[in-house]
């Protein structure tokens, strides 16, 4: 009888001892998921930037902070951060990725838009957001000048801008593009597409401004772009001349009418 009582003692207590150990882990795992959501929640509002800002920011310009993170400046707006997700689609027109003279729009992987934003660059794009994150950025797409030559016209307008609701290929179209001779360093942005740091402008202008080439545009040469140096003959130059040497900066007077320079003359000769 003592034995028995024994034996019904010893498996009172193994029962007691496993519901208790189950319990602990239950516990345990209750605590590891609760943990988990806490991290999960934490990175969802640091990649947010805490703002969860949603809506579209339609003719602004992107440039790079950080890897994953971008800021938008639109016109008559305050700065937008926001951040690419797996799922952000980005559509380049020749800048991001793609071909220029293409008309569509051209897939492009988050390591195409971080190499045309980074070192001081920017992309010129309208950017979709949901709570923080882009949707969609969409490089806008420059015009074709009016001439027919196929070359894509000035990003830069005056008199259009987003407040009016007109993008800036529909005011080049409407001859909005930006007029007037500009001296200064010519950098390379773009296939096509170049700044002139107008500092010590002639004429108007005054400060940096992108300008487009067309298949027309007159590219003389003092030795910089091309040509012997010293020579007093302007020398005919290509294109390919002018990218080589804007991307190292070269010195130069800029012609343009409706955003597409018709001239550029070696500051060599001049």
């Amino acid at each position: 009888m003592v034995r028995n009582r024994r034996k019904a003692f010893l498996v009172s207590a193994a029962l007691l001892g496993g519901t208790l150990l189950m319990t602990a882990c239950n516990q345990g795992d209750d605590a590891a998921d609760s943990s988990s959501g806490k991290a999960d929640t934490a990175v969802a509002a640091n990649k947010s930037g805490g703002k969860g800002v949603s809506g579209s920011f339609a003719g602004g310009t992107v440039k790079y902070l950080a890897s994953g993170k971008y800021i938008v400046s639109v016109s008559g707006k305050s700065d937008q951060q926001f951040w690419i997700a797996d799922d952000t689609r980005i559509l380049g027109a020749g800048t991001i990725c793609g071909d220029a003279s293409s008309k569509v729009d051209a897939p492009c992987e988050e390591a195409d838009l971080e190499t045309a934003t980074r070192d001081g660059r920017s992309v010129k794009a309208d950017v979709v957001m949901k709570d923080g994150s882009a949707t969609q950025i969409t490089e806008r797409r420059a015009a074709t000048s009016s001439s027919g030559s196929g070359s894509p016209s000035d990003g830069s307008t005056s008199g259009s801008g987003s407040d009016s609701g007109e993008t800036v290929v529909e005011g080049l179209d409407k001859g909005k593009g930006v007029d007037g001779t500009w001296y200064g360093i010519v950098r390379y942005v773009a296939p096509g597409k170049y700044l002139v740091d107008g500092a010590s402008a002639r004429g108007s202008g005054g400060e940096q401004q992108a300008f487009y080439l067309a298949e027309d545009t007159v590219i003389l040469g003092g030795g910089q772009i091309c040509g012997a140096a010293g020579s007093k003959v302007d020398a005919p130059c290509e294109e390919a001349d002018l990218e080589k040497a804007a991307k190292k900066g070269v010195e130069a007077e800029v012609v343009i009418e409706n955003g597409i320079a018709t001239k550029i003359t070696d500051g060599a000769v001049l």
